[in-house]
Formats: structure tokens, sequence, C-alpha cells
């Protein structure tokens, strides 16, 4: 999905990861990762255990550095700025500001647990300047009645299901308005008859247009929401592609063996 931007420029990509790699000690995590998501498109990333697939979302909202590449959203480098013709590393409150505009949804939630439901997605808008603290209240209700927990405005996240509680994350992502979203894993932490309220709010964030990156096991869930499936392996693109073709029909022996033990 594109729009005219001027002097006939197309939009920038929603998301360009060039040639990152990422290494601990002698341990490459990422090796080479070349991706590039459109505006409004769903990608979703499968792989096994240890293959990299967090550790991408990180770097893309710079909570890793990488040792190689960079990544940029909407055309902006993430965590540098291009100087001279060379990159430079930003400072910390620049990069606070960067990632403001890309939303994360962990596996753990990650709530306040001493604010109500409704002061934890109201705390950012407030926090970087972009509402009043009754503007931000305002949002955080219009988005707590999105993903179907208006009634849990004054609950705390002790109070509520790990379902709830990873809506509650949902909602508190959205309040930034960000240009796009990641989501680590967002029902792994999750007992399995919690998995669907929170996987039909995604669907509905992605039939919206949202632009979304969400690494996750649920294969199925892959194939009915996603534009695009990416499988890594080692810290490498093995395989992308429609669902239908990576998941139905995929090129490579790697990505049929692992889709052979976890269909």
């Amino acid at each position: 999905m594109t729009t005219a931007h001027p002097r006939g420029q197309a939009a920038p990509a929603a998301l360009e990861v060039h040639n990152v790699h990422k290494w601990y000690g002698a341990h490459r995590v990422l090796d080479g990762i070349d991706l590039t998501v459109r505006p409004g498109e769903v990608t979703v990333i499968i792989g096994p255990s240890g293959s990299g697939k967090s550790t991408l979302l990180r770097v893309v909202n710079h909570l890793e550095k990488p040792e190689v590449g960079h990544v940029s959203v909407g055309g902006e480098p993430i965590g540098v700025k291009r100087h001279g013709g060379r990159l430079r590393e930003l400072g910390e409150r620049a990069i606070l500001a960067q990632r403001s505009r890309i939303g994360f949804v962990f596996q753990n939630f990650n709530l306040f647990p001493h604010l109500t439901v409704l002061d934890n997605v109201a705390a950012a808008p407030v926090a970087t300047g972009r509402l009043t603290g009754p503007a931000a209240r305002d949002l955080a209700r219009e988005l707590l009645g999105r993903v179907g927990l208006g009634d849990k405005a004054a609950a705390y996240p002790r109070q509520l299901s790990g379902g709830q509680q990873q809506r509650v994350a949902i909602a508190r992502a959205l309040a930034l308005r960000p240009g796009i979203i990641l989501f680590d894993e967002p029902t792994s932490a999750l007992d399995p008859e919690l998995v669907g309220e929170v996987l039909a709010v995604i669907k509905d964030l992605a039939s919206s247009g949202t632009t979304l990156v969400i690494v996750t096991h649920e294969i199925g869930f892959a194939r009915e929401v996603a534009d695009r499936v990416v499988f890594i392996d080692g810290g490498r693109i093995v395989e992308q592609g429609p669902p239908g073709q990576v998941l139905d029909s995929p090129r490579h022996e790697r990505t049929r063996d692992f889709l052979g033990k976890v269909l």
C-alpha cells in the first residue's frame, strides 16, 4: 500500500532492516538480516526457539544495538543519525523519542503493577508530552473499549487474567499512535484458553490497516492474518512470501522440516 508523496516519491517503507548482524561473544544471533515491510502490511515471523526472532524485534526498537547494519522506520534511521555520509549513535533522549513511535507488545505484558489499567494506558502520552492528563485518560478509555476492557479501567493488573493484561498492553502500545507495532510472542505467556481473546484483538488491528510485525508460534494465526510470512533460522531469513506459499508449499527443506514438527 502506497500513497502519493511530493515530487512523485513513493511513501517510505514502514520498516527497513539492512544487513543487520548481532552477536554476543562468539554467538552470532543475527547474521545479515534484510527485511522490508510496507505501510499497512502484516508480517509474521516464525522459526524455532533461539533463531533470532525476538532479538530482531529488539534491534528494530533499538533495545539491542546491532554490531553491523541499520534499521529505518518510516524512512528514519533508528538509534543513529546521518552525519557527513556516516551514521552516528543518537543520545538516549533522542532514542526514547524514536521508540515512542514504535509500539512494542512484550511476551510478559510489562504493565506497571501500582497503576490502574486506565493509568497504564494513559501514562506514555502524558510522559512524552503528547497529551494532557485528561486527554490521555479520554484516549485510554477509548482504547480500552476497543480491546474489550472498557469495564476494567479502575482495576489493577493483578486483578486481571493474563489475556486481559495482554489486551491492556496492546491498548498501551496504541496510545502513542505508532506507525508500526511489534509483537513478541504475544500469546506465549498465556494459558491456552486465553489465547483466542488476544489473537482476536490483533486480528482487528490487522484488518484496520495497522502495520504489524508479529513473532509468533501460532501457525494457524499466521496463515489467517499475515500478508507475508518470514521463516528465520540460525539468525538468517531462510524463506519469505505469502502464507499460502511459505506454510503450504515451502521451497526450502529447513522450512519444511520446521513446519512438519509444529503443524
